[in-house]
């Protein structure tokens, strides 16, 4: 067993874990934070996506002695007071989600995108969320959040984040 403290969604845990655990599954079962959903268990699906030390990664690529002493978002994180983060809001009122299974990898990929660049255009949203895979929908709605969600956050909705995870 390995001792951890690892920060997430603004909250400190300390716990021990096998050195195999992976990420996804100490989210899931230890912490009880369950939108982040298991879609694959080999990285290639994206539905588990979350941020850690404000990088998107994987967490069933990743194991949970990695994040030791490291800050991680999940999408359950990312509302503030009560108030959806502008991408919540975008994909709720542009319809980008049906079944919901990939939507928070897929908010949480999109977010790291809107970090890194607050005004993408489609094709660069289409390249950035290509490792998230939706079996639902034909990604015109995902697209069409995203663009929303960076109109918002230029509107001061969402100040801009500087680096790691807000």
């Amino acid at each position: 067993m390995n001792r951890i403290s690892v920060r997430v969604d603004g909250t400190t845990y300390e716990d021990e874990v096998e050195p195999r655990l992976l990420l996804v599954h100490y989210l899931r079962e230890r912490l009880g934070l369950t939108a982040t959903t298991i879609g694959c268990d080999t990285g290639n699906c994206g539905a588990c996506t979350v941020d850690l030390d404000g990088v998107s990664v994987k967490s069933c690529s990743v194991l949970a002695v990695q994040a030791d002493d490291g800050e991680v978002t999940t999408v359950e994180g990312l509302a503030q007071d009560g108030e959806w983060h502008p991408l919540q809001r975008s994909f709720h009122e542009d319809h980008a989600l049906q079944c919901g299974f990939c939507t928070p990898g897929m908010i949480m990929a999109a977010r790291d995108l809107l970090r890194r660049n607050p005004d993408p255009g489609p094709a660069e949203i289409r390249r950035a969320l290509k490792g998230n895979l939706c079996r639902c929908t034909g990604y015109q709605n995902i697209v069409k959040a995203v663009l929303a969600a960076a109109a918002r956050q230029d509107a001061g909705a969402e100040p801009a984040a500087s680096g790691g995870a807000a």
